[in-house]
């Protein structure tokens, strides 16, 4: 049995361990590395896609309100909850004129079977050389890290979550694009 001293010690240690770790892992600095700035121009990209026709820009929602979410891996457990989620809101997004879209480091055939795996019918974009997943701060190496980014109707950036649950996530998202609709 350790006595109370040596228990505060390591309760001690354990608290100042967690955070210094913590500091280096700000929202300005997540494990994907640096975020872009919130109020300020979302970076533009076009990657291709499973869905329309074959390519997805940016700018191709100026007017609309965009969710982007970056995850690892197609079929993943995480992965597959978090989409599923964003699935089951897809109409409460399109109410509030927001577009989801998905990135992550697969090609377009496995966006493809995954999306029909699971009934998505929002957007999943490949990434495969991870520069996009690079300039949101979001790559970690070869996959994607768990990002997402909501940004304005004329392309400004508004909110990063960088610490997500993929069970709850969806709702969190859409509890936070109805504030910023309200603003």
């Amino acid at each position: 049995m350790i006595s109370r001293r040596v228990f505060i010690k390591i309760l001690l240690a354990s608290f100042l361990i967690c955070s210094f770790c913590l500091h280096f892992v700000s929202p300005a600095n997540a494990l994907g590395g640096k975020l872009p700035p919130i109020n300020q121009p979302a970076p533009l990209f076009t990657l291709p896609t499973n869905a329309g026709d074959g390519k997805v820009s940016l700018a191709d929602f100026r007017g609309r309100w965009v969710v982007l979410y970056f995850y690892p891996k197609d079929f993943t457990p995480g992965c597959t909850l978090e989409a599923r989620r964003f699935q089951e809101d897809l109409p409460k997004y399109l109410e509030k004129n927001a577009q989801i879209i998905g990135v992550s480091a697969d090609d377009v055939d496995s966006h493809t079977e995954f999306c029909n795996s699971q009934g998505l019918k929002f957007p999943l974009l490949a990434d495969t050389t991870g520069e996009v997943s690079k300039a949101y701060g979001s790559w970690m190496g070869f996959v994607s890290a768990r990002h997402t980014f909501i940004i304005d109707p004329q392309g400004i950036l508004r909110e990063a979550f960088v610490k997500v649950n993929p069970a709850i996530h969806s709702q969190q998202v859409l509890a936070r694009l109805q504030q910023l609709q309200q603003a």
